[in-house]
């Protein structure tokens, strides 16, 4: 279904889908501090997020592939890490942000598909950490009340993230090619709403540190 669904889009459509998917992440990315050993500069990742949202072109590939240079110098790549859950999103999410990078090099479906089932894949992981959690999650009942209708069988995360997905696949069908996310109203209703929805999956990070687990 996902994959169809990105095929259904045209090529910039698809490239907005995986920043999307990226920003979903950016609150759990960005809402925590990162070890200080990594030596990850947060500017440079929110630059990141900004130059995903504009228009495609040659000159924001370039500059995406600057600050992805310049990430990549981080002693984060140069030794292991063995990170707790938050650590273990952000780092996920950093590789998203590096795989983007990869896709405006070299665009094809299937590197948009990669990073668009990162944010699914995340969001199936974060489901597993509150059902084998001993504490009930303080929005349990909202929870069970979203998924009372629906027949997925799926967790909470990964359903409303399929949700804001197929919300924003819906809408990017009719922003013009040659606009970025930050162009239009549209455009940028689409970044709150995954906006959102990583404050949600940020809220939920912070419970589980809290909690232990």
């Amino acid at each position: 279904m996902q994959i169809e669904r990105l095929a259904d889009l045209s090529p910039v459509h698809q490239r907005q889908a995986a920043a999307l998917a990226l920003w979903r992440w950016r609150a759990p990315l960005l809402g925590f501090g990162m070890d200080a050993d990594w030596g990850v500069d947060p500017n440079v990742l929110v630059s990141l997020f900004r130059l995903a949202a504009e228009p495609a072109g040659g000159q924001s590939v370039h500059a995406y592939g600057q600050a992805v240079a310049a990430l990549s110098t981080a002693p984060l790549f140069e030794s292991g890490v063995d990170p707790d859950t938050v650590q273990l999103v952000q780092l996920e999410t950093i590789v998203g942000l590096q795989a983007f990078g990869e896709l405006l090099e070299t665009p094809a479906l299937d590197a948009v598909e990669r990073v668009v089932e990162l944010s699914s894949g995340l969001a199936c992981y974060l489901d597993s950490l509150v059902e084998g959690s001993f504490y009930a999650h303080p929005s349990e009942e909202a929870h069970s009340q979203y998924l009372a209708d629906r027949t997925s069988g799926e967790g909470y995360f990964a359903s409303r993230n399929f949700a804001v997905e197929s919300a924003c696949h819906g809408t990017l069908r009719s922003l013009p090619d040659s606009e970025g996310l930050l162009d239009s109203s549209a455009g940028r209703a689409l970044l709150a709403r995954c906006q959102d929805f990583g404050e949600e999956l940020a809220a939920t990070l912070r419970w589980l540190r809290a909690t232990g687990y």
